[in-house]
């Protein structure tokens, strides 16, 4: 499986807002016809400008560029940067995200030496993380490759009960957050959002 994420300098207000939901609306058998499906569009709570959004896409094979292109030439939005990510350890295959909370988007950049170990400890982390807490990773995903300087970029997509819950999980005493420290030590940079999802359909 492979995954469009495409980051929308949307245009401002909530009439285009709503135009293009309708339109994801329209569009979403279209794009299934060709292999691809809306999992979710999110929309800012903190770390997003108000007229930024996300939307996130599986494809069964290749993304379809020109169906990706069309869906994002429209008035409502300014600009979109398209990336395509692969999933690690997460999501499965036919995982779906749940209704409700709050999704955090949060970028990672490490050392491409040291991906494996950052999988290895995220992994190690959310056991202890999730029956701990109301949150659930949905996915963490790899970029498409390197960086000039050898680096890797991953999205982790966590959903919370509330921003509440995810100053709760900030216990750095648990065994889950140990393990994210030692992670945080092989992070170059890493930037985080909390987003709404809006339902399609």
């Amino acid at each position: 499986m492979i995954y469009s994420y495409a980051f929308l300098s949307m245009t401002p207000g909530a009439a285009a807002r709503q135009a293009f939901i309708k339109r994801l609306e329209g569009r979403r058998e279209f794009i299934a016809s060709l292999g691809g499906e809306i999992l979710g569009y999110f929309v800012p709570q903190l770390g997003w400008e108000a007229s930024e959004a996300a939307l996130l896409i599986r494809w069964k094979n290749q993304p379809d560029e020109n169906a990706m292109k069309g869906l994002l030439t429209c008035p409502e939005i300014r600009e979109s940067l398209v990336q395509r990510l692969f999933a690690t350890l997460r999501p499965a295959a036919d995982a779906t995200l749940p209704p409700g909370g709050i999704f955090v988007h949060r970028w990672f950049e490490v050392d491409g030496e040291n991906l494996d170990e950052f999988l290895k400890l995220s992994g190690e982390g959310w056991e202890d993380f999730e029956p701990r807490f109301d949150a659930r990773v949905f996915g963490l995903f790899r970029d498409e490759g390197p960086l000039p300087d050898g680096s890797r970029r991953l999205l982790l997509i966590t959903r919370y009960k509330d921003h509440g819950v995810w100053e709760e999980s900030r216990d750095p005493s648990t065994a889950a957050m140990q393990a994210f420290g030692r992670r945080r030590a092989l992070t170059k940079r890493t930037s985080a959002a909390s987003s709404l999802l809006v339902p399609i359909g």
